[in-house]
């Protein structure tokens, strides 16, 4: 897993500030802190990258006052802020595309160094989905395996009640601070005492409908595997299952009657070449037969990168080649001749400025 990092509080700050900050999403934050060597650093130059991205307006950087009245009322809450590298932030996670450069977490820190298996479903689950699926978490927790999941009803909230006494996970939507939903308030406590609580969003903050696909990609990277138990066509879980094959993950569906809307969603992952899920054996050979994921490294390197000189007329010939439709970086290099390291400069400069939109599996797009 490489050295642990080690900030200082004023650092630790600073990332807080940058990963907070508007256009500055965790593909950006990784650019500018292999660019600028530090967190410190990054802010004190985003105005410059910005003017020169060709920024109409000020950069709303995240306000020093704010960061401190977060990290303030952490401590209050008996949280804490982590970073790749340190004890509380999962080591599967930081091998993940677009890895979340700074963690909320409270409760039991170790617990993010077990390892973990995702188990996610519908909200509105029957009452032998319910059941499977206490049958899966406690016989996993048996087995000195972490059970991840999102808090959320049904499915979630049956995982993490039946893996609490060995260990669970809840990655929230929202702040670790905002319980939702309400009639959970009792198991987010509980959860905070003897598991772990996770987010990447601000402190207070409600979770919305675009929240929650971002916590969804934390259930699957910090995962070995991921058990869908139920779930409809058009539902979150398919949406972790996706992004768990994405990131090398074992993906298992339980079956389900053809008759169930809540099996669709799970038939369907079978049929697209998903594990069938019948027993806990299933999982458990699998754990025991494949490596864990090492998908990509993302801020595993700690060199800062040549300064690299940008000029008006590569970034106007770069932006000859971009369209609101997704490109590729590679391509974008392939045809417009330039070098690399200044395609890459190019482009952290365009987003900073908000003239670019980031998409995944290195894509760019006009904003």
């Amino acid at each position: 897993m490489g050295a642990a990092r080690k900030l200082s509080e004023e650092e630790r700050i600073a990332w807080l500030r940058l990963a907070r900050t508007d256009q500055v999403g965790p593909v950006t934050f990784h650019d500018l802190l292999h660019r600028f060597g530090s967190a410190s650093a990054a802010i004190a130059a985003l105005p410059d990258l910005a003017r020169r991205g060709g920024r109409g307006r000020p950069l709303a950087i995240y306000p020093l006052a704010r960061a401190e009245a977060e990290f303030s009322r952490a401590q209050q809450l008996r949280a804490s802020f982590v970073v790749p590298g340190e004890r509380g932030y999962p080591p599967f996670l930081r091998h993940v595309h677009a890895a979340p450069p700074v963690l909320c977490v409270a409760g039991n820190l170790d617990l993010a160094d077990i390892d973990s298996v995702g188990v996610v479903g519908a909200r509105n689950a029957s009452a032998l989905g319910l059941k499977f699926t206490r049958m899966i978490a406690a016989t996993l927790s048996a087995n000195s395996i972490v059970v991840a999941s999102g808090l959320a009803r049904g499915i979630d909230t049956a995982a993490h009640e039946a893996s609490l006494q060995h260990g669970t996970i809840a990655v929230l939507a929202g702040g670790i601070d905002h319980i939702y939903p309400p009639e959970n308030a009792r198991l987010h406590a509980l959860i905070a005492e003897r598991g772990l609580l996770v987010s990447e969003m601000a402190l207070g903050t409600v979770p919305k409908a675009e929240h929650f696909p971002r916590r969804n990609r934390i259930i699957s990277g910090i995962s070995r595997a991921i058990i869908v138990v139920e779930a409809a066509l058009r539902s979150g879980s398919l949406i972790t299952a996706r992004l768990a094959a994405e990131q090398g993950r074992d993906v298992f569906a339980v079956p389900g009657s053809p008759l169930d809307p809540r099996a669709e969603g799970c038939n369907r992952l079978i049929r697209d070449g998903a594990q069938i899920l019948t027993s806990i054996e299933d999982v458990m050979e699998a754990l025991n037969t494949v490596a864990p994921p090492r998908t990509g490294i993302f801020l595993e390197s700690a060199g800062v990168v040549p300064h690299t000189e940008t000029s008006e007329s590569d970034r106007d010939h770069l932006l000859s080649f971009l369209s609101p439709h997704e490109t590729h970086v590679d391509d974008l290099i392939r045809e417009s001749g330039l070098d690399p390291q200044i395609v890459t400069a190019l482009l952290l400069e365009l987003e900073i400025a908000g003239r670019i939109i980031r998409a995944r599996g290195g894509r760019v797009a006009l904003a």
